[in-house]
């Protein structure tokens, strides 16, 4: 299937590693022109390096912290320059979780938030006119669990991220524009491999009483659905949260 990507250009938060890498991989195979944000650049060139031989006619790289005002908006406006000012995708990938060790403090509540919803607004916001104008974009924001069995940063701020997303769908789709929210489960990453999971013990466990698929999923395969949301071909889905977990449950019994 041919999705209408080939001349189009992209930008892609948080894309050194993981789901960010796997979103950027997807987007050149269609011949996208990426713009790839983070803080390692070169994390960074090496992601940009792989799209370019898997058929991006170009990767531009701008490095800096999406999680302060300041800098989400350097980030948006060097993308929006690197790529000649025009922008067709926006993938807001940046986010994270922390779980609330110890007291509860306003900087671990305003640290999640700035990383996982302010940061997507702030950068949408000086992406937005560019796609009015053009009377064409696509903005998908990467979610995550909304709820969850311990306090942590990362669900509040991505339901916050989720709710804004929806509103958003709404004010844009007269101006051609499509927002949806793609929800990843376990993927195979440094944060899922090393930091949640880090034992094969544990992730047989999770896998055993969570995942119906029987394993973790590849960036790839999240960036598959988040590639065909940035199409043409999905110009009437808009608003939509999807998920790409393997059909992660939880059984009550």
């Amino acid at each position: 299937m041919d999705l209408q990507l080939k001349g189009r250009t992209a930008i892609v938060t948080a894309a050194s590693a993981g789901i960010g890498a796997g979103i950027a991989e997807c987007l050149a195979r269609e011949g996208t022109t990426l713009a790839l944000t983070g803080r390692n650049r070169e994390a960074l060139e090496g992601v940009a390096e792989r799209a370019r031989n898997l058929g991006a006619p170009a990767t531009h790289v701008v490095v800096g912290d999406i999680a302060t005002l300041d800098g989400a908006h350097a980030i948006a406006d060097g993308c929006r320059a690197a790529l000649g000012g025009r922008v067709d995708i926006l993938v807001n990938n940046a986010g994270g979780a922390r779980p609330l060790k110890g007291e509860e403090s306003e900087a671990f509540w305003e640290e999640a938030f700035a990383f996982n919803f302010a940061s997507a607004r702030r950068v949408t916001g000086r992406i937005v006119p560019i796609m009015k104008a053009a009377g064409f974009g696509r903005i998908i924001n990467v979610t995550g669990a909304i709820y969850g069995k311990a306090m942590n940063g990362g669900a509040p701020s991505k339901a916050a991220l989720l709710s804004w997303s929806r509103m958003l769908a709404f004010e844009l789709a007269p101006h051609g524009i499509t927002v949806n929210c793609v929800a990843p489960g376990r993927i195979n990453s440094v944060q899922i491999l090393e930091r949640l999971h880090p034992t094969e013990e544990s992730r047989q466990a999770f896998i055993r009483d969570n995942i119906p698929a029987g394993r973790f999923g590849e960036p790839t395969e999240f960036g598959n659905v988040v590639t065909f949301l940035a199409s043409p071909l999905a110009s009437y889905v808009s608003g939509a949260h999807i998920p790409v977990d393997g059909g992660g449950v939880r059984l009550g019994v």
